[in-house]
């Protein structure tokens, strides 16, 4: 199993939202997810994890290098919804990563308003994505 995602450009705000399961296999693809993410936002990005089945050691680090990768630009990488069996542990000069019971609460948190997105991206199948305006 690996995972899909879909993210959605607020502007000032991203939201990408990842189902399946983030396992060693799955590293490669987050790391692309993110990547497509970083290229297309400018601010924080809320990752919503409330359809992930649940993720491995490799996936807490893929999110970990994440979070690291998006601090070294100005930008906040944040949790929503985490898994039941875990946290991220960040690397040991890092920030810890914020962690949101629920994507409502982390929208809150930034009184992000997005009932009208900018963008959207979503996997759909594995090995393609579609875009809608």
């Amino acid at each position: 199993m690996t995972i899909e995602w879909h993210y959605t450009d607020h502007g000032r705000l991203g939201i990408m939202s990842v189902s399946g399961y983030l396992g060693a296999h799955a590293v490669p693809r987050f790391g692309g997810a993110i990547g497509w993410a970083f290229a297309r936002g400018t601010g924080p990005l809320i990752l919503d994890l409330t359809a992930l089945k649940g993720w491995s050691v490799e996936g807490q680090r893929a999110i970990a290098d994440a979070a690291a990768r998006l601090a070294a630009h100005g930008r906040a990488l944040e949790l929503a919804a985490i898994p039941a069996d875990g946290s991220v542990v960040p690397h040991a000069a890092q920030q810890p990563v914020p962690v949101h019971p629920d994507l409502d609460t982390a929208l809150a948190a930034h009184h992000a308003v997005t009932d009208q997105p900018v963008r959207q991206w979503r996997t759909d199948t594995p090995n393609r994505n579609t875009i809608s305006r």
